[in-house]
């Protein structure tokens, strides 16, 4: 072979030092130095695509029931006209499906019981356009939506904290009352429960009641729709999307993507995500360090052969060279190792899981507690390339000291006692 010596002694110290044929000790410490960085880079990968598989089950169950972008009137009142909106809308070729809409908040009551909840006025046919949940029942519960019958799906959990089902009646208490000689007075109306749905997320199960949208302007009084749904091609291009809307609509419309509804759990996915990967770099920058003892044993055990080497003509950068390879080959090996080990056990997550629980007899995500009964995981390149990359780093890093100790090696001081 032609390579360059230094890369040829690097890595047949390499594969001496893991063969155990010189110093078990340091073949022992160089095994534990790969290891570390495999395992590291591994539970890295691991860790982070289950981070993804939770926040894309969490976000597509929510998802589900909100649409990606709004446009809103700012006072609240309604529309001019919607349909003009929605038309300027689509010229974004980013845009999808278009629905109208009224929201607003209102009390819901049944005997003694009462509960807040966002009220939301739908077209049926529109609305399936647009949310996946809708598209679920468009054939079924929200058939029964028909304007004029005040009828009202509410969502699972909100109608078992009422204890009411289907054909149940129920008064919803509007925000906004009548003035009147005696005072202000409430606006009630009687709505009729015509079935119940279950998106997945506690949040909109117990706080969220669909009725029809003329029924709505009705009872909350407003002008028309108060806003336009739509649905994008790309969920996470939301905020780019937003930002492009609201330059086209005008400064009359105001725009509102999910990642800005849902903002609190959004930013907090993704700091404790960030805050994760921090830790767990750290994992495998510990890893790496250990390189640096393992060198430095090396270089102890290799000076005899530093002093030949340099009595045959070889220059400091070339035995500086030759302990670099051999740190960055250990390096190299532990980090692709790991993410092999990491991406094998992230895509296969789904039946690594549930054979523990198995051998275990146990549940890590019980289905009674936990929205989730599943381990999700979603490797994504923009996680495993980076992770990749900082280990490369970090295994390179540790040679440099040791393998410039090595390089200040003095032949004679060397051969002294040999």
């Amino acid at each position: 072979m032609n390579w360059p010596y230094e890369l040829q002694i690097g890595w047949r110290y390499t594969r001496a030092g893991r063969g155990g044929r010189r110093n078990r000790f340091i073949s022992f410490i160089s095994g534990v130095s790969v290891l570390g960085i495999a395992l590291g880079v591994a539970a890295l990968i691991i860790v982070l695509s289950v981070m993804n598989g939770f926040q894309r089950e969490v976000r597509d169950r929510m998802l589900s029931v909100v649409a990606h972008v709004e446009l809103m009137s700012y006072d609240g009142q309604g529309l001019p006209d919607w349909h003009a909106t929605a038309a300027k809308a689509r010229e974004n070729p980013a845009v999808l499906g278009a629905a109208p809409f009224v929201a607003a908040q209102a009390l819901i009551a049944r005997g003694d019981e009462m509960r807040g909840a966002i009220i939301r006025g739908i077209s049926p046919a529109d609305e399936a356009t647009v949310t996946p949940l809708a598209a679920q029942l468009k054939d079924g519960v929200l058939t029964k939506l028909q304007p004029g019958s005040w009828g009202i799906v509410l969502g699972i959990e909100l109608a078992r904290s009422l204890g009411v089902r289907e054909g149940d009646k129920i008064t919803l208490v509007a925000p906004n009352g009548d003035v009147t000689p005696a005072g202000v007075s409430p606006r009630l109306k009687q709505f009729t429960v015509v079935g119940t749905f279950s998106a997945g997320h506690y949040e909109y199960d117990s706080g969220l009641a669909l009725i029809d949208i003329t029924d709505a302007s009705k009872l909350f009084r407003t002008t028309g729709p108060t806003g336009v749904q739509l649905k994008l091609k790309d969920v996470n291009a939301a905020r780019e999307v937003a930002a492009q809307l609201a330059q086209s609509m005008g400064p009359e419309i105001f725009v509102r993507d999910w990642t800005r509804t849902n903002a609190n759990w959004f930013d907090a996915v993704q700091v404790e995500k960030r805050m994760m990967g921090i830790i767990l770099t750290l994992i495998v920058a510990v890893a790496a360090f250990n390189l640096v003892s393992t060198l430095v044993m090396t270089v102890t055990d290799k000076q005899a052969d530093i002093a030949i080497l340099r009595t045959l003509g070889a220059t400091p950068r070339s035995i500086m060279g030759i302990f670099m390879v051999q740190g960055a080959a250990s390096g190299v090996i532990g980090t692709f190792a790991g993410v092999g080990f990491g991406l094998l056990v992230a895509f296969n997550i789904d039946v690594i899981v549930p054979f523990i629980e198995h051998l275990l007899h146990a549940s890590f995500l019980p289905a009674s507690v936990y929205l989730i009964n599943h381990m999700p995981s979603d490797p994504q390149s923009g996680d495993v390339i980076p992770i990749t990359v900082i280990s490369l780093i970090l295994a390179f890093v540790a040679t440099v000291y040791p393998s410039w100790r090595a390089s200040r090696v003095q032949p004679a001081e060397a051969l002294r006692y040999e």
